[in-house]
């Protein structure tokens, strides 16, 4: 059961109140009716660094469902608003402002049809690519794009496919092997982040992620992205 939160700064170890958290932010729409859908993949990130951890996400706060621990001695904030995609600034802005967080201790978890299915990018700043959900983030950060995001491929529509309608779409069998599979990888490459930094953690990883699927064939985004 959810429960709204009243003091979000309970439950921190003073011995580490001192330290500048982490927020981490997942992008999605809220409801049963997108769980599952390509556009949630930011949702599902959060999920599962939170079950990697053991964070409750169990409270409300800035239109979000938020949870926060502790992770190699380092405070970390996790949250999922829940405004819908189009106005996840509204939860986003507000919660680095309440934390009085420098951006640069901002992430941004959310999907991107220019990367492979299943391939991640770290990227320490840069625009909205077109993604509406980063756009309203931008928004209310004041056109700040000094965050960082961490980009989950989840390939381009096939054919004429409406890119609206593919991206509430549910991942068939072989895509959600390789979505799972990412998320465990980035589950790693957040933890590393936690304790070395952006631009450390992120070199050595995107190199990882860039020759992924270097054997992959090429019609293998079309197939991945049809349904079964």
């Amino acid at each position: 059961m959810l429960r709204k939160l009243v003091n979000p700064n309970r439950g921190f170890c003073t011995l580490v109140q001192s330290q500048r958290p982490w927020l981490f932010i997942g992008l999605g729409n809220p409801g049963d009716k997108f769980k599952g859908t390509r556009h949630n993949v930011g949702f599902n990130m959060i999920d599962a660094f939170a079950e990697s951890q053991g964070i409750a996400m169990d409270t409300v706060f800035c239109k979000a469902i938020f949870g926060k621990g502790i992770v190699d001695g380092v405070p970390v904030l996790l949250a999922k608003p829940q405004t819908y995609m189009n106005l996840s600034g509204e939860s986003s802005g507000p919660l680095a402002a309440y934390y009085k967080l420098p951006l640069n201790r901002v992430v941004v978890f959310h999907d991107d049809m220019d990367l492979p299915c299943g391939v991640l990018r770290l990227q320490p700043r840069g625009g909205h690519g077109s993604h509406n959900g980063m756009k309203s983030v931008i928004y209310h950060f004041r056109g700040n794009r000094e965050f960082t995001r961490l980009r989950i491929g989840i390939g381009k529509p096939p054919g004429q496919m409406d890119p609206k309608a593919y991206l509430l779409q549910k991942f068939n069998a072989t895509a959600q092997e390789r979505i799972n599979v990412s998320l465990k990888e980035g589950v790693v490459a957040l933890k590393e982040l936690v304790a070395k930094g952006v631009e450390e953690s992120s070199r050595r990883f995107n190199t990882e992620q860039k020759y992924k699927h270097i054997n992959v064939a090429d019609n293998d985004d079309m197939r991945l992205g049809q349904s079964d």
